[in-house]
């Protein structure tokens, strides 16, 4: 197990900052680097870090971002919720990594959980250069999830999602809905295990706030990342959770099927268990022994010698 340090460091996206943890394997010069991004208005203190710990001791580097508009990193509004410009940080954090001279910038892998497991699908679309990708419990059809929220749950979001048009429109601060809620209520994300699953990932003092702004609805819905599956030319894992209440599982199975060189783990842990306890273990074992084939075959070899 290889020590590490964390450092705080920041790199420039659209007109502002993404703020980020650095961390680096003690010892192992120019290491490759796994890019981290959570997912629906997560953060990266909500367990990110752990997941970024265990990487660096298998001797890679990591970045873990925050998206513009949430955390510490800059950007107004707050919590504003853009595709296009999340996707946008991605390209950003990818750049940034390939620039640093303290890791090897040719070998690059992007990790994302849930909304953001659906980034890398598409990220990983459209950056053949990486050398691997892995998409967590992803979203990968807005049109499957809004038919999980059902119509009465979306009709909910309606009136905030009017006001908060006008509010873009005007300029003032948004018209925010929460990011998960309890069944029935008015929110994003209301199955069952939703608010206590997000709540379970906040650490004290955490920067994270559960709303967004309301504009980002029918955006959500219109978004199919698992479309760009079979547009995705290097190696990706896809780690679905049989049990999802928030990306339905056996869609996210008919795209990755998809993926010409994709690898499919299956669990039986719940959307928000992939964080915790054994399931996080099982995740992170599976994961980095992918990773550590695509981005270090030299170690992995070595790994499986008598």
């Amino acid at each position: 197990m290889t020590a590490f340090t964390r450092h705080d460091v920041s790199f420039p996206s659209g007109e502002t900052t993404c703020a980020a943890w650095l961390y680096l394997p003690s010892g192992v010069p120019s290491p490759p680097v796994v890019i981290l991004g959570h997912g629906l208005g997560a953060t990266r203190e909500m367990r990110l870090d752990a997941f970024a710990e265990r990487f660096t001791q298998a001797g890679f580097a990591a970045l873990a971002f925050t998206y513009r508009y949430f955390g510490d990193s800059g950007g107004r509004p707050r919590q504003l919720l853009s595709i296009r410009r999340q996707l946008a940080d991605w390209d950003a954090a990818i750049a940034h990594v390939q620039a640093r001279p303290d890791v090897d910038g040719s070998r690059v892998a992007v990790w994302g959980s849930s909304f953001g497991g659906g980034h890398a699908i598409t990220v990983a679309a459209r950056h053949p250069e990486l050398r691997a990708a892995v998409a967590q419990c992803p979203f990968t059809d807005g049109l499957a999830s809004a038919v999980a929220l059902g119509p009465v749950g979306s009709l909910k979001l309606a009136p905030v999602l009017a006001r908060d048009l006008v509010a873009a429109v005007r300029g003032t601060e948004p018209a925010t809905i929460p990011l998960a809620g309890a069944p029935g209520s008015p929110a994003l994300m209301t199955a069952p295990d939703a608010l206590p699953g997000y709540q379970a990932l906040v650490p004290a003092g955490t920067t994270f706030r559960n709303e967004v702004a309301a504009r980002v609805v029918p955006t959500i819905a219109g978004y199919r990342p698992g479309r760009a599956a079979k547009k995705i030319a290097i190696p990706i894992l896809f780690c679905v959770s049989n049990t999802d209440t928030v990306t339905p599982p056996a869609q996210t199975l008919r795209y990755a099927r998809t993926a010409p060189r994709g690898e499919i783990k299956t669990y039986d842990a719940g959307h928000f268990d992939f964080y915790l306890g054994a399931p996080f273990e099982a995740l992170v074992r599976d994961q980095t022994e992918f990773l550590t084939r695509q981005l270090n075959p030299a170690a992995a070899t070595t790994a499986g010698a008598p």
